[in-house]
């Protein structure tokens, strides 16, 4: 398989978690747990706050919250005091958040909802997205598959 048809596989794989009744942000973060050497049920229970926009509070998009979180994992640091380690991944969070605003308007819950209106929520699409979104800048995850 190449990457993009290993993406739309982790696609493919939130999609189903989003439709069997999970929230956003577990979708994605599920989806794509299994990289990191995180099984489903923690990556679940582990992003289950998050959908909604937080408790559904909508704030930031839960599928938003995912790719985050995800990305703390890619380039989170764990050693006290690490401002340089912290400052890159506060710079790769961004680079996320960006590109998910390029890609659908917002990263906020509440106006992503609202462009919705007159049809089905977006969420699906905004699930979707994130995986692409995050596994396409993280693509060097997929370099032991190929």
């Amino acid at each position: 398989m190449n990457t993009d048809e290993l993406i739309e596989s982790y696609v493919k794989k939130a999609e189903d978690l989003f439709a069997d009744g999970f929230n956003c942000a577990q979708a994605v973060f599920a989806a794509c747990a299994q990289l990191f050497g995180i099984d489903e049920q923690t990556a679940l229970r582990l992003s289950a706050s998050f959908g909604g926009g937080m408790g559904r509070m909508h704030y930031t998009c839960g599928a938003a919250s995912a790719m985050f979180m995800l990305e703390g994992l890619c380039s989170g640091s764990a050693t006290p005091r690490d401002t340089e380690g912290k400052m890159n991944n506060y710079v790769q969070v961004r680079l996320l958040a960006d590109s998910f605003r390029a890609t659908f308007g917002s990263i906020t819950c509440s106006e992503l909802l609202a462009m919705g209106q007159g049809r089905k929520t977006p969420c699906k699409q905004l699930v979707a997205g994130a995986v692409r979104i995050f596994l396409h800048k993280n693509a060097y995850l997929f370099a032991d598959m190929q």
